[in-house]
């Protein structure tokens, strides 16, 4: 019944195995990918005709995480997978970006790829087993897919380059301070085709080392899928691509003059108006049959860009006017929002985030069940992108994959400079509004986050600032690496490469090209220029703020204490009935960890100080030969019962009462009365003793030996 084809090989620690002909066999392509025991099924199938007026290519990718492929049951009311999660999203997006440009050039047919994660072993994380299993299917599948490609993770520990670290080590690099450095990198066999990464400030050479060695890993990898084409692929699908050369030709003689002219407006509402009006002359000019022509919108484009890109390559001169190495002009500004606990204005150009920080509690972190288990982010930031922002009208929704993909490049960028969670025990949530858009809002989200930090209080180990680069590959081979690229530039160029770091390294780096790859030569210097570029905006923040500033007076106050854990249950209460009791005396928020971490937090600080020492009086033992203020709470004949620790009780003999016999601690003593006493210690019944004589009632200091003696 089933014509079963398997490729295997040993890659890094790990085996890799790619098998097809057993399941969904009506799709045109599929292949589950299993490495160790996480096992991901990709799916690919395309329409075999594009549908009519289509001047777009369709390429949809989905990524899902079963439940059951780490044997759980799924959190929420419904208990099913629903909306996709952040992960899923951001694995799509990771997966969709390097095989978009491999597609044929021309083709408009709509392509469906589904990668779905059948089991996972929680080492191996399934987002590189997906795109590997992505790419096998699409090259299985007989579309025009100039593949294959595949992806690998690479860390870097103690200098070293580590093969698809497992999934613990990446967690949480904030608290892996060995681990610097999480990168995916995706490749064809001659050339690196995209690169998501999130590092602790390493150097432009250490970077172009990772992405180098990524690359040289998938080599055996794309070999294998070659192997399982070889064995198993279908014919390829019979498609041609459209030539539009007499179009394209008519379209350039009726307008590119025009095209040029409205390309040399320097102001974007102004320019895109103007090439809005060459592109309706155009029009004006063909026949109704042009027209009609499906590769009117492509011929169209392709005259922009070349109008665009060849002036760049040819004359240096960008069409604002600028060369390609020179950052826009920045403004920027901290402390706008008088409320909020801090906020920063940041404008490049005619891009403009105003970015709002706010400090939270323990109560504020945000919860996330993920398909390798469950944990805490005490840091989020929210990138958010209205219509207004570009001067359009459109329908506003909830975040879309875009918004989503370019709030964790931001994410990723400024969480290697936050401070540690025991020394800033805040939740962090900052929101990027983009208020204006042309070219980069995503590393002005970077900018704007780290100065509205800093406005908030927050103690930053650097500021960071990040730069997006851009590529003109002309076909000779010629090229133009641009510094601060513009929206135009990002939609006509050849690769969109965003740098974010402090001045002593980079902490986020992601690349996607529309080519069909770039060389280590083009990176190392794009690197280079990127590196001028971010210390050039990192001075201009500094113009604004350059570290923290005074923390915000509508911030809560968090304080920490550490409690032994085999006290959290005295601190807790049954039921929670301790704990609740602080809480509502001192009117301050307490959370404790099962590390025994307690965070305390308050706008009032007294509040916190009545909360902290409540704790303490539960946790903290009494020291030998200290003084402590007291409370008599029971006279006997042999002494008095003084509470003097908390809740703790201890006896002062009727002799240490004072240096002279007493008939009866009555004498001098009644209860509720408030004394000094020193503890003496502890008897072999584990009972405490006071003394009371050898300590000033009135002060409360101790008595010395001398004193004591001239008293008598």
């Amino acid at each position: 019944m089933f014509n079963v084809t398997t490729k295997t090989m040993q890659w890094g620690d790990e085996t890799l195995t790619l098998e097809t002909g057993k399941i969904a066999r009506q799709a045109d392509g599929t292949v589950i990918a299993t490495l160790g025991e996480t096992s991901v099924m990709a799916n690919v199938t395309f329409a075999k005709e594009p549908k009519p007026g289509q001047d777009f290519f369709p390429l949809t990718v989905h990524y899902q995480e079963k439940y059951y492929a780490a044997g759980k049951v799924p959190g929420g009311f419904f208990k099913r997978e629903a909306r996709p999660t952040e992960k899923e999203t951001l694995t799509a997006r990771l997966i969709d970006r390097p095989i978009r440009p491999l597609f044929v050039e021309g083709f408009k047919n709509e392509v469906l790829v589904m990668c779905t994660v059948l089991s996972h072993d929680l080492v191996n994380d399934p987002d590189v087993v997906a795109m590997i299993a992505a790419s096998a299917a699409l090259t299985l599948s007989g579309a025009p897919f100039m593949g294959p490609i595949a992806g690998c993770r690479v860390g870097y520990v103690d200098g070293e380059y580590v093969l698809n670290p497992s999934v613990d080590d990446m967690q949480n690099l904030r608290n892996n301070p060995e681990q610097r450095l999480d990168l995916v990198v995706a490749g064809t066999k001659d050339a690196v085709m995209m690169v998501e990464s999130e590092a602790y400030e390493l150097t432009e050479a250490e970077m172009l080392g990772a992405v180098v060695f990524a690359h040289q890993q998938i080599q055996p990898v794309i070999d294998l899928i070659i192997d399982l084409a070889e064995a198993a692929a279908k014919e390829p699908f019979n498609f041609q691509p459209a030539d539009y050369s007499e179009l394209y030709a008519a379209v350039k003689a009726a307008g590119e003059d025009k095209i040029r002219g409205a390309y040399a407006i320097t102001d974007k509402q102004a320019r895109t108006t103007a090439v809005a009006e060459a592109k309706a002359a155009i029009k004006a000019a063909l026949t109704e049959e042009q027209l009609a022509d499906a590769n009117l919108g492509t011929a169209l484009k392709k005259l922009e860009a070349s109008v665009l890109r060849g002036d760049v390559v040819k004359t240096g001169k960008r069409i604002d006017g600028r060369d390609t190495t020179t950052v826009r002009p920045i403004v920027c500004e901290t402390g706008l929002l008088p409320r909020t606990h801090g906020s920063a204005l940041f404008t490049r150009g005619e891009t403009q985030g105003l970015v709002v920080t706010t400090l939270g509690t323990g109560d504020d972190e945000q919860f996330i069940d993920a398909l390798h288990g469950n944990f805490k982010s005490n840091f989020m930031l929210h990138y958010n992108f209205p219509p207004y922002s570009v001067g359009e009208v459109g329908r506003v929704s909830g975040p879309g994959r875009r918004e989503i993909g370019h709030g964790k490049l931001a994410w990723r960028a400024l969480q290697a400079v936050l401070p540690a969670a025991t020394d800033f025990p805040y939740t962090i949530r900052i929101v990027s509004e983009i208020t204006e858009s042309n070219g980069s809002s995503s590393m002005a989200s970077v900018c704007g986050g780290s100065l509205s930090m800093m406005d908030a209080g927050v103690p930053l180990k650097a500021p960071v600032a990040g730069v997006a680069m851009g590529l003109i590959l002309e076909d000779d081979g010629s090229y133009a690496v641009l510094t601060d690229i513009l929206g135009d530039e990002d939609h006509l160029g050849d690769m969109d490469f965003k740098v974010a770091g402090t001045e002593n390294g980079i902490t986020s780096l992601q690349m996607d090209i529309k080519v069909a790859g770039i060389t280590p030569e083009i990176m190392e210097k794009a690197l280079a220029q990127a590196k001028d570029g971010r210390i050039h905006i990192l001075g201009e923040m500094n113009k604004a703020l350059s570290g923290a500033a005074d923390f915000s007076i509508h911030a809560p106050r968090i304080e920490t204490m550490q409690i032994p854990t085999d006290k959290i249950r005295e601190v807790i209460g049954s039921g929670g009935k301790v704990i609740r009791e602080i809480v509502e005396v001192s009117g301050a928020k307490v959370d404790i960890n099962d590390d025994g971490i307690i965070k305390i937090a308050s706008p009032n600080g007294d509040s916190i100080k009545k909360a902290y020492d409540m704790i303490w009086s539960i946790v903290a033992e009494p020291e030998e030969g200290k003084i402590y203020k007291g409370t008599v709470v029971k006279l006997v004949d042999f002494g008095a019962f003084v509470n003097f620790f908390g809740k703790r009780d201890g006896l002062v003999h009727v002799s240490q009462i004072e240096n002279r016999r007493l008939n009866h601690p009555s004498d001098v003593l009644k209860e509720g009365q408030e004394v000094w006493v020193k503890l003496l210690g502890f008897d072999d019944r584990g009972k405490v003793r006071l003394a009371m004589k050898s300590v000033n009632q009135e002060t409360g200091e101790e008595i010395t030996k001398e004193e004591a003696e001239a008293g008598e």
